[in-house]
């Protein structure tokens, strides 16, 4: 029994048991993690039962505090807790952990399980999320509660995280554990479980460094918990210092914990065989049998024990019901603040919300990127909640908010500092940024944007597909989306990007051909909130002329006739600064007596969704020839062009010089583009 004040025998056996059933579900369905979901069960047990702050009723609860397992891949940790406290998870759905249509996959999963923040499993994600999750804590405070002192404020809440080796290995921890430091997020304590086993065996074959320096290096305040005698958690000290991080609020804080995995199997423990491999019959028998438990016994727990774990129900409702009356008090002296929640939590935009996003006039050329500045900054001064910056681009993204205020720590020196500010510096960390787009929008209140190149989506796509996936709202804003980068190069002219996001499910990629569609299309992703990816230019393209052309709300189908001609022979679709191109090769056809429709493709994923007779209004089956033309790999394209269909696209990298001459050096000018049409007609 643990020394622990108000720890007591049953708390021991709940503990005993968890271990046992991390053990047991991965047996029966022959594949899993059991050896740190069983290290860790007294870590994640004392963490639920005695820290945080939640309640099992209603896992959406306001004020609660956020809990991330980071290890994905030990997912019994997280689901065995939510057993324990009474979240809707029972002995079945342990059973039928890793099967088809269970409760309880191989990772967590954010919207399937209940109690689940995020997705988790690719490692270093969720570490770098809850760093997303803290600093939205923070803005929120600022729109709703600025003036409270700080541990007073009903909005503040800790964000919680278990990590592994392998999380702190990945390089996007290191990213986003940085800027944490920066930003003193003292909300956020992350509970590193330093077991020095990974699937090759000891992790010194790779990782060697002093953890515990580099976090301090960060700012970080890290708390060391060494391991009992017997290589069991030390729970008495890893309470006192979950205690202490509670206690600091100028820092992050890391506790590094250690741990032996699989503790107690007696030949498993502290093996590389446990962290993935199921135990085996007699393994098993022996563990139980070191933990005081009956080994014949499978999935047990006694009713004494489940009772007792589950108390933290009445615990969480307490704790709801004395937040709920702060809350009240709250919502009378602030009524503004308390309506701007009201409407954040339905997720209800305000009426005229778009009433400044600007329309661009034709005869000037804009380039979309410098669009999406000023629609973004519109869009600023109807919703409070709209917030975001770059990777050290902000001034090449257009992504600064006028006036926002930099989103850093009242300690620092920078000018225009402001802990409640609008305008994000990510630093030169693109993947951590999308790591923290997503923490922002699971957090729940607000919406954010982050911006970078094109060419460095690469760096960022691991977080791309985990929004995609999660289907959170998470807004990516990539620019220099073409060789009309120019002079930078093949290193900065994105080639096959523009497949290999449309490749993610679930990711709207939307790609505006002028300054009017730029509008309507930030119209829809703020409208839609789901994860999308908006790809700008750098150079300056013309804007349509609408008296001409059809009108810019037609980007919202995701491909529209932008201008068509009497019973066109052929359709060109076009993206982003290739549809101005399609409206040249539409002249210079006509001049040849030869009709064709110029179609704008914004957004495929939006036009994909259309019912199908509006499909074949703008792209009619019986128009046999259909052209796309877009600076990238025809990848993808033949779907909506057909086998006949011509793909003007480019199947190499690029070159430097200027745009103009790479669009002519590599067959995007209107005369090259009409030879292939008339050849193929």
């Amino acid at each position: 029994m643990s020394a622990l004040s108000n720890w007591s025998e049953l708390d021991d056996r709940a503990v005993a048991y968890a271990r046992a059933l991390a053990a047991d579900a991965v047996q029966k369905v022959g594949n899993g993690h059991p050896g740190t979901a069983m290290s860790l069960a007294p870590v994640a047990y004392s963490l639920f039962q005695r820290h945080l702050i939640h309640d099992p009723a209603d896992a959406q609860w306001l004020g609660r505090d956020r809990f991330i397992l980071s290890c994905g891949h030990s997912s019994l940790t997280l689901y065995i807790q939510l057993y324990l406290s009474g979240y809707g998870l029972e002995l079945k759905d342990l059973q039928e952990f890793r099967t088809w249509g269970s409760l309880t996959p191989g990772h967590p999963e954010y919207g399937h399980t209940v109690g689940v923040e995020m997705t988790t499993g690719p490692l270093g994600q969720g570490v770098a999320t809850a760093v997303g999750m803290a600093m939205a804590a923070r803005y929120e405070r600022g729109l709703l509660d600025p003036q409270a002192p700080l541990g007073d404020s009903i909005f503040d809440h800790s964000i919680w995280v278990i990590c592994s080796d392998g999380d702190l290995q990945e390089g996007v921890s290191a990213e986003a554990s940085s800027l944490a430091g920066t930003q003193e997020l003292g909300a956020l304590t992350i509970i590193y479980d330093d077991n020095r086993i990974s699937i090759e065996g000891d992790t010194h074959n790779a990782f060697t460094e002093d953890v515990s320096a580099r976090y301090r290096a960060y700012g970080w305040h890290v708390i060391d918990v060494a391991a009992a005698t017997n290589g069991n958690v030390d729970i008495a000290a890893l309470d006192a210092a979950m205690i202490a991080a509670k206690k600091e609020t100028s820092k992050p804080s890391l506790i590094r914990m250690k741990s032996v995995i699989a503790w107690p199997a007696p030949k498993a423990q502290g093996t590389a065989g446990s962290h993935g491999s199921a135990l085996g019959d007699e393994e098993i028998a022996a563990t139980k049998l070191a933990l005081g438990l009956n080994p014949q016994e499978k999935f047990a727990m006694p009713d004494d024990v489940l009772s007792h774990a589950r108390q933290v129900k009445a615990r969480g409702a307490q704790l709801r019901k004395e937040w709920d009356k702060r809350f009240a008090t709250w919502q009378s002296a602030n009524p503004e603040q308390a309506a701007l929640l009201a409407r954040l939590r339905t997720k209800e935009l305000p009426t005229g919300w778009e009433s400044e996003i600007p329309t661009f006039a034709p005869g000037k050329d804009v380039a979309t990127r410098a669009a999406s500045g000023q629609v973004i900054n519109a869009i600023a001064k109807k919703l409070p909640e709209f917030w975001g910056g770059s990777a050290d681009l902000a001034g090449s993204n257009n992504t600064s908010i006028e006036g926002g205020g930099s989103f850093l720590p009242a300690t620092s020196a920078i000018k225009g500092a402001n802990p409640y500010g609008r305008i994000i510096h990510f630093g030169i960390r693109e993947h951590a940024m999308g790591s923290i787009l997503n923490g922002i929008a699971l957090h729940g209140l607000t919406r954010s944007f982050g911006g970078t190149f094109a060419v460095f989506s690469d760096y960022m796509r691991g977080a791309v597909r985990l929004a995609a996936l999660m289907n959170v709202a998470s807004t990516f804003v990539w620019t220099h989306d073409s060789i009309g980068v120019g002079e930078d190069g093949p290193t900065h002219q994105p080639i096959e990007h523009f497949a290999a996001l449309r490749a993610i499910p679930g990711l709207d990629v939307v790609r505006p051909g002028d300054a009017n569609e730029v509008a309507e299309s930030w119209k829809k992703i703020v409208q839609r909130r789901r994860a999308t990816g908006i790809l700008l230019s750098r150079q300056n393209l013309p804007v349509f002329d609408r008296t001409e052309c059809a009108p810019a709300s037609g980007t919202a189908h995701g491909a529209y006739i932008l201008k068509d001609a009497p019973h066109p022979v052929a359709i060109l679709i076009a993206t982003g600064s290739e549809v101005s191109l399609a409206l040249d090769v539409q002249k210079a056809l006509a001049q040849e007596a030869i009709a064709v429709r110029v179609v704008s493709a914004p957004c495929l994923e939006w036009f994909a969704e259309q019912d199908q007779s509006y499909k074949d209004l703008v792209l009619p089956p019986s128009i046999k020839l259909k052209v796309s033309i877009e600076v990238g790999i025809a990848q993808g394209w033949h779907q909506l062009i057909g086998d006949g269909g011509i793909a003007i696209s480019l199947e190499h990298y690029g070159a430097s010089a200027d745009a103009k001459k790479l669009f002519s050096e590599f067959g995007f000018s209107a005369e090259a583009i009409v030879t292939k049409i008339k050849a193929a007609m």
